[in-house]
């Protein structure tokens, strides 16, 4: 099976996970969620990535999105996958927001390694815009004579 991990300094990686089971409620059971607590060490982060990924098996890989490319949750994560053997099959991406997830967690199944990168990242860079509010007809800025 293949695994979204999300890890990320704070409570964003769990926050995206509970937004996530929104959208693709059914997938939920494959996306790991592993924060950097203010406070604790990147030690404490390693022992919680552990746990959080010691249930995966030898056939299972991960998809791994991250909130800062370079980041300790990251470098972290990236080191523990290595050690275990599962860093050469793992895809890791960095900048995640909630429209990268939502790709990821549907399409990780369906494509692999630099096809998918570049679904997820296009569809992640895609939803970064301006909102804007096009102006109703018939309404200006000037005042109606009374």
């Amino acid at each position: 099976m293949k695994y979204l991990v999300l890890v990320s300094h704070g409570g964003l990686a769990e926050g995206l996970k509970s937004s996530l089971a929104m959208f693709a409620g059914d997938k939920i059971d494959q996306v790991i969620a592993v924060g950097l607590k203010e406070g604790k060490s990147v030690d404490d982060f390693a022992h919680d990535f552990r746990q959080a990924i010691s249930h995966l098996t030898d056939e299972d890989s991960v998809l791994v999105l991250a909130d800062i490319v370079g980041g300790s949750p990251l470098t972290t994560a990236a080191t523990v996958l290595e050690e275990q053997g599962k860093l050469s099959t793992a895809l890791i991406l960095g900048g995640m927001n909630l429209t990268m997830a939502l790709t990821a967690v549907v399409m990780k199944d369906m494509m692999e390694g630099a096809d998918l990168a570049q679904l997820i990242l296009s569809e992640a860079s895609t939803a970064l815009q301006e909102f804007t509010l096009a102006p109703v007809e018939g309404d200006d800025d000037e005042e109606d004579d009374i």
